[in-house]
Parts: C-alpha cells; sequence; structure tokens
C-alpha cells in the first residue's frame, strides 16, 4: 500500500512552523506496513489543495490531509474537501455535544464559529476528536482512501493512533513491520561501514540496513517485513547478536537510546560515580548527564573551569604547566580530571579541554583540537582528537567522546 502525506498551512511554507506532524505520521505509517511514497507541505489555496489531491490520488492509496480545519476563515480545507467530494452539509450532533463538552470543561464561551465545526460532509465517516473541536474526515472513492485530519500535533496523533491506523490496517490487511536501531559511536560512518561490510553482506533478502549518522553518532537500522512477525523479531535479534562481533565496543545500545542513558545504567549498575570538569564543553556533558531522571545517584557535580583561573584556583592546575604547555594540553586535562575528582570526592572524573572555535586555534592546535581525560582511583587517561571547525558540532562531538571513553572504561571493570 501506497499513502501520500499532504500538510496545508502558510506557516509551514514561511518556516515559522517546523512539520512535525508529517515524520510522526510517516514512522506509524511504516510500522502499520504502509509505504509513504511523498510528503507534501501546500498553501492555504483552495485551487492548490484541490490539485494536490488529485496528484496525490495518481499516485498514492491513501492521502492523509493534515491542517486548515479550525472554526477561522483561513481554515479552508473542509469546504475545499465538500467541493471536490460534491458533499451536502449535515449537522453532526455527536461532534457538537463532543464542542460542547470541551468548551464547558474548559468554561470557554461557545461562539457560532465553533458551532460550524460540527457542519460536516454527508458523505464521509467521520472521525470523532475526544481532544480537539475539529472531526476527522475519512473519504472513499475510487478505490482511494483520503482522510483529512486537525493539524494540531496531539488531536492528529490521537486520531491516527486509535482510528486512522486500525481502519487501515482492516481495509488493506498490511504486512508486519518491524525496526530497531544499533546505535554506534566512536567511529566514523565509512569506516564502521568497512568493520561491518561482510556481515551486511550476509544478511538475509527480507532485511534491510540503512545508515543514520549524525555528529557522534551512527545509527544502523535493521527492518524486515512479512507476515510472521515472530520469525521476523528472531531473526532482527540474531543479526544484532552476530554484529557485536565486529565492533564489540562501538555499540552502545539498541532503538535509539542516548549515549548518556548507556552510561547512566552502567554507573548505575556498578554503583559508581563521576564529576565532570569541563572547559571548551561548558558544561555540555553535566547537562548530558543530568538530562537524565535519578541522575543524583551516580553525578556528583561539575566545575565549568572556562579560565585559566578557574583551573588553577577550583582544580589545582600547576600554573606553571598552563604557562608551558598551554591550556589545551595532555598536561593540563589530566591535572584537570584528577582534580574534580578529588574535589568532588567521586570514584570517576571526566575532564575537556579545547578549541571549539571559530576562532583561537593556531597551526600548531587548530580549532577542533580537543584533549579528553578520564580520572579513577586507578590513575588518569589521556586522549587528543582533531573534530573540525564547526564550534557547536566540535562541543557535541567532544561531550560524546568523553562520555564514551568513560563507557569504554567502566566496561573493563
Amino acid at each position: 500500500m501506497k499513502a501520500e502525506i499532504i500538510s496545508i498551512g502558510d506557516e509551514l511554507l514561511i518556516g515559522q512552523v517546523v512539520n512535525t506532524n508529517a515524520s510522526w505520521m510517516a514512522v506509524e505509517l511504516n510500522l502499520a506496513g504502509i509505504n509513504v511514497v511523498q510528503i507534501s507541505s501546500i498553501s492555504d489555496d483552495a485551487n492548490h489543495i484541490k490539485s494536490a489531491i488529485k496528484e496525490a490520488g495518481s499516485r498514492a492509496d491513501i492521502v492523509l490531509i493534515t491542517g486548515g480545519l479550525g472554526p477561522t476563515k483561513d481554515d479552508i480545507t473542509k469546504k475545499v474537501l465538500m467541493e471536490h467530494f460534491n458533499s451536502k452539509t449535515i449537522f453532526h450532533e455527536p461532534t457538537y455535544n463532543n464542542i460542547l463538552e470541551l468548551f464547558g470543561k474548559r468554561n470557554y464561551p461557545l461562539s457560532e464559529v465553533n458551532r460550524l465545526q460540527a457542519e460536516l460532509p454527508d458523505n464521509c465517516i467521520i472521525l470523532p476528536n475526544r481532544v480537539g473541536t475539529a472531526a476527522g474526515m475519512w473519504f472513499e472513492k475510487d478505490d482511494k482512501v483520503i482522510v483529512s485530519m486537525p493539524g494540531v500535533p496531539f488531536e492528529m496523533k490521537t486520531l491516527i493512533t486509535e482510528q486512522v491506523i486500525p481502519r487501515l490496517k482492516i481495509k488493506y490487511k498490511t504486512p508486519f513491520i518491524f525496526h530497531k536501531t544499533i546505535m554506534t559511536t566512536g567511529i566514523g560512518e565509512s569506516m564502521l561501514a568497512e568493520k561491518i561490510e561482510k556481515w551486511e553482506t550476509n544478511l538475509p533478502a527480507n532485511i534491510k540496513l540503512a545508515y543514520l549518522p549524525q555528529p557522534g553518532i551512527v545509527r544502523l537500522r535493521l527492518s524486515a517485513s512479512g507476515n510472521d512477525e515472530d520469525a521476523i523479531k528472531m531473526e532482527i535479534e540474531r543479526q544484532c547478536e552476530l554484529i557485536k562481533q565486529y565492533v564489540p565496543k562501538a555499540i552502545f545500545g539498541f532503538n535509539d537510546i542516548s549515549l548518556e542513558e548507556a552510561l547512566a545504567d552502567i554507573l548505575k549498575d556498578k554503583n559508581l560515580t563521576v564529576s565532570t570538569a569541563e572547559s571548551c564543553t561548558g558544561g555540555y556533558i553535566a547537562h548530558l548527564l543530568t538530562s537524565i531522571a535519578g541522575s543524583s545517584i551516580y553525578f556528583k557535580g561539575s566545575i565549568v573551569s572556562y579560565s585559566n583561573e578557574v583551573k588553577i584556583e577550583q582544580l589545582s592546575v600547576d600554573s606553571n604547566d598552563i604557562e608551558l604547555f598551554g591550556a589545551v594540553s595532555k598536561e593540563v586535562v589530566e591535572q584537570m580530571a584528577v582534580g574534580a575528582r578529588e574535589k568532588l570526592h567521586t570514584d570517576y572524573a571526566v575532564a575537556t579541554s579545547g578549541i571549539a572555535g571559530p576562532d583561537g586555534g593556531t597551526e600548531e592546535k587548530p580549532v577542533g583540537t580537543v584533549w579528553i581525560a578520564i580520572a579513577s582511583e586507578e590513575g588518569v587517561k589521556s586522549k587528543l582528537f582533531h573534530f573540525g571547525e564547526h564550534r557547536g558540532r566540535n562541543i557535541r562531538r567532544s561531550a560524546l567522546m568523553a562520555m564514551n571513553m568513560l563507557r569504554l572504561e567502566l566496561l573493563e571493570i
């Protein structure tokens, strides 16, 4: 089955609102065994809406439309659909009663404009919207299904999950589709592809692999479809075990778990604590670690030593070493890690010192040069990295690399 998504709204085309509806729907449709062939964003224009629906019908079996069902004059989708399907207007009492109930709960006065939202086409299946005032509309014509839903995300999502997807599954008897994502870090996409080439080549024909890279992380998505749900899941799980033989240290989890979540699980499991001493990352590692609920169990604090004075006064870094080697150096970052561990009384400490950019680089230490150190009871280890010229990516990649160094260190215990 092929589907097309049409998002209506001038706000989407001028960049005022990001079209998160379409990406969310695409995921849900794919999981339901329905292939999305196109996604379009169009203006609040009657002719544009009509032509978009006609063109979508030539490509897809299912057309899902969001937007333009509100009570104001710029919301014209319902009117256009009624013209397109030669509909007559009926007053739908259940929809009106739902509007009355919602307005009553919120203690809002009901206007005539809101009442008009209960006037709906006579030749569609009306999909009740239990969390909003605009009902969904399911049309069928020439073996095509066209569904119109409100653009408010939580209203659309409720209709999709509770009514649209279940109806589509019954109508089209869609196949089972299963995805599993393998999360990797510390290795680039091309190098990763080389290391797992043999594994990838030997994947069963019904399993597809997609590389989804982002700064510091490469996600590997395995996808399979068919009628035997148990067999598909079993084979995907088997392949996830097999890939560990090729890149055991790079894999930190599955199904979009974050690196900070994976690290948190290890720290809690081993009953260990950590602190950070951050220069170029400016507290970003601490932010990531504390974004996890219950992080106070393992994270004790951070010293953001952006200036040399703070490095010296708060972390006991030797001023002579800063003068001799520079703040971005093995000597300094190791002292930062040791100082944080001692001052904050933790089992481990992570330290970063680097040149995030865009300025501050030299021929010897260009922008993107970053030293990372891990201190523990056993001593201190450090490593030099060169991440590139983009400040935001340098900060992000430094934080991920620091957490991954700690993760690998903990796995050795």
